[in-house]
């Protein structure tokens, strides 16, 4: 139950909304506890008082209660519904962008423990569980004890035995049912929310992965794994079904036993009356009315199990502890960077073997340099530690004269410019996809870069207002990776990483790509990661690494006189 208590304070910014939408529910079950007591009693008198009763007895005033009554149940309900989810969709829209914000300093060193669907399932469907917190718990909770206390306080005026009586049993119902049913609920809530993220994470994997399952006859079996998933949680559902029916089975039993012995207590008399008459009635009939407010509570505590291994899921992540910080304030974004790279070791979490061993190199502002190497070497985990998205283990990475972790992240993020490994494409227009670079660029300028990096061929038709779909499906892998490369030129950081620009793309546009890039960042400091060899002729110095170690550096002219490593990657494959 602790766990609840974080996602608890955030109701405090809807508290009066909560609050007023407790008040309409309040006032709602009053009303139709009013209604049907006051109906029995009216019906019941007016059959007792008979034909002589049209002159005795007063069917005007009750009869416009009950129209009163009715009409303050309707209206109550649809203001209640409207606050209600009004202010759950809002503590819901908050908790969502809270959760958000606690999960985007975590990347990548904590959130590449959880797989993508995963993330997304506990983003998007554990929050949404979290709705039952106030609508099926809190709410229906506190307004069950009100109306034991309204009722039995009203009932009190006629009769104080017969209404501790009626107040006693709603309330013994009241703390006994819920934990009960809480008890026995817990696990299937559990389940049910480990059975849906399971089913939900297999199923995208089954979409997204379809036409690899299809081409190796794979189908059939992914899919026999996904129908017995779908069925444990079928069955779990089938099971909470039929501890719900259970609980208000038990519910109306209850209500029985109450509106009997009620029955067998008024037959004696009410409030020192041996005649109570129409009185008995409305006893009755508020026992009634009264035990449907505790129709909601008998099954809510079941949802808290759901609630709570939801609860559970989110704060796994939300209170894990980034692994990278920042500083709130840093040096001022330069116009150009020299980078120093000292006795650098970097080692990934769970890996015994260094990743980047005691690595030093240093590059001037302006210059450019490459670095190739086997797969494996740490040429991207190197660009990513420049990067920062993990920090060193040993030595010190310096922007000029300062180490990185002294730059504040808007102003380190202003002054790089990346081209990763992957480019994303999001599910955008081409023009929204650019100007993630420069939010403030202008159509010309997005054609002019585009038709230089030879993607003219996407300006036809709708032009930038293309629809570029999930992942870009539509553009060829050179495709995503130059725009890629054009959201990186329209960042214009004085530091440019690039990893792997020209992978993907013919040796003609690989040319072109390369001279490009040469031009427009001919004042910037650029690392080029690659396993391609054209073009590095013009490169200002070239670095060899192996495991994690800087093995050859120098000139394309010096290194090829050395005939090592750089040497051997130049010659042609012999059998």
């Amino acid at each position: 139950m602790r766990v609840l208590l974080p996602f608890l304070a955030l109701y405090r910014r809807h508290a009066w909304q909560i609050a007023l939408g407790m008040l309409l529910s309040i006032v709602t079950l009053l009303a139709s506890i009013g209604l049907l007591t006051l109906s029995g009693w009216f019906l019941a008198g007016s059959a007792l008082a008979g034909a002589a009763g049209l002159y005795s007895f007063n069917y005007l005033l009750p009869a416009a209660g009950v129209r009163g009554a009715a009409i303050t149940r309707t209206a109550g309900r649809w203001a209640e519904r409207v606050v209600s989810h009004d202010a759950t969709f809002r503590v819901l829209q908050h908790l969502r962008i809270y959760t958000f914000e606690k999960i985007l300093p975590l990347s990548p060193g904590v959130i590449a423990r959880f797989r993508q669907a995963e993330l997304l399932n506990r983003l998007v469907a554990d929050v949404d569980t979290l709705d039952h917190l106030y609508l099926r718990v809190l709410s229906p909770l506190l307004s069950a004890f009100t109306i034991i206390l309204v009722v039995t306080l009203g009932l009190c005026w006629l009769d104080v035995s017969l209404a501790l009586t009626v107040g006693g049993m709603m309330l013994a119902t009241l703390l006994v049912i819920p934990p009960l049913f809480y008890q026995a609920g817990k696990p299937l809530g559990r389940d049910l929310t480990h059975l849906r993220a399971a089913y939900r994470l297999q199923l995208g994997t089954w979409l997204q992965g379809h036409a690899e399952l299809t081409v190796y006859g794979a189908t059939e079996r992914y899919r026999q794994q996904l129908d017995e998933t779908e069925q444990r949680w079928q069955r779990r559902q089938y099971q909470q079904a039929n501890l719900a029916a259970g609980a208000q089975g038990l519910l109306t039993l209850i209500t029985g036993l109450t509106v009997t012995l009620v029955l067998w207590l008024a037959a004696s008399g009410i409030g020192g009356d041996s005649r109570p008459g129409a009185l008995i009635a409305l006893f009755v009939f508020t026992s009634l009315a009264a035990f449907e407010a505790l129709g909601p509570v008998a099954g809510a505590f079941q949802h808290l199990g759901q609630v709570i291994a939801s609860a559970g899921r989110i704060a796994d992540i939300i209170y894990r502890q980034p692994t990278i910080t920042f500083p709130a304030a840093g040096p001022s974004t330069p116009h150009e960077v020299a980078l120093e790279i000292l006795d650098v070791s970097f080692t990934y979490p769970g890996q015994t073997q260094p990743t980047i061993n005691r690595l030093s190199l240093s590059l001037g502002a302006g210059e450019h340099v490459a670095i190739l190497g086997h797969t494996g070497s740490g040429k991207s985990s190197l660009l990513q530690l420049l990067n920062r998205a993990w920090d060193v283990d040993q030595g010190c990475i310096q922007l000029n004269g300062r180490p990185l972790a002294d730059w504040d992240e808007p102003a380190l993020r202003s002054m790089i410019s990346v081209v990763p490994q992957r480019v994303h494409i999001f599910s955008a227009t081409l023009r929204d996809n650019l100007r993630l670079g420069a939010p403030n660029a202008g159509d010309e300028q997005l054609s002019t870069l585009l038709e230089a990096l030879g993607l003219e061929k996407l300006l036809e038709n709708e032009g930038l207002d293309a629809w570029l779909g999930e992942g870009g499906r539509p553009l060829s892998g050179g495709e995503q990776r130059r725009i890629g490369i054009a959201r990186a030129l329209l960042h214009n950081g004085p530091l440019v990483l690039l990893d792997e620009p020209t992978e993907g793309l013919d040796a003609a546009t690989e040319m072109q790509i390369m001279v490009l890039l040469r031009r427009l960042n001919v004042h910037k400091t650029m690392i080029i990661v690659t396993h391609r060899l054209q073009g590095l002729e013009s490169m200002d110095r070239i670095y060899i690494m192996e495991q994690g170690m800087i093995s050859e550096q120098g000139t394309h002219q010096s290194l090829m006189a050395e005939r090592g490593h750089y040497y051997h990657y130049h010659r042609p494959l012999r059998l």
